[in-house]
């Protein structure tokens, strides 16, 4: 291996890991390997990618916590531009961390990325004026399959450093992020689907 450095199981949840990679320098500018598979399922990362996706946000753009319902996503995440706070929350039925989160500043200049797996909730603030966001799934986007946790749930008590001038209530989210349910709502959905 040798090309990337990966952290595992961050906060000690297992299955998350954050990738380091050797970035090749000189007077020109510089080179990596965003992604190679070899090096990466030598990590334990063997995942077959079906889908890139790019996002660009603005200060203050908060997008989460976000998770898929029926077709679930390993997610390989990284920031091309800017800096964000990238979150990932374990909802994985029976895991010893379940409800626990894991939080990781990637930016254009550590050029970090994140491999969150299948069954966690995810999402990002954008803590400079501009970020550009990319990631890879591991299943194609299904309209309709997409659930969502309240980014300021107090259960879950996910610790968002807050962009520099700005206050909670400067955040900019969707419609649809200001109404998502709670983790209890979560969690009292899964009793229900087992009953």
């Amino acid at each position: 291996m040798g090309k990337i450095k990966v952290t595992e199981d961050c906060g000690g949840i297992r299955g998350l890991k954050v990738i380091e990679p050797t970035v090749f320098e000189d007077a020109r500018g510089y080179f990596m390997e965003s992604y190679n598979y070899n090096d990466f399922a030598e990590a334990g990362i063997d995942c077959t990618f079906v889908q890139d996706n790019q996002s660009a946000s603005k200060k203050g753009v908060l997008r989460g916590l976000h998770f898929q319902i029926r077709y679930p996503q390993d997610k390989l995440v990284r920031v091309i531009k800017g800096e964000v706070f990238d979150v990932a929350v374990d909802l994985r039925e029976g895991s010893e961390t379940f409800g626990r989160w894991y939080g990781v500043r990637l930016s254009a200049e550590n050029k970090k990325q994140f491999f969150v797996p299948k069954h966690f909730a995810h999402g990002f603030l954008v803590l400079s004026d501009y970020a550009e966001f990319c990631y890879k799934v591991t299943d194609f986007y299904h309209p309709n399959d997409e659930g969502g946790i309240l980014w300021s749930d107090d259960e879950l008590g996910v610790e968002w450093p807050l962009p520099e001038g700005m206050s909670v209530e400067d955040l900019i989210l969707s419609d649809k992020d200001k109404v998502n349910g709670s983790f209890a709502d979560y969690r009292e959905s899964m009793h229900g689907k087992e009953g």
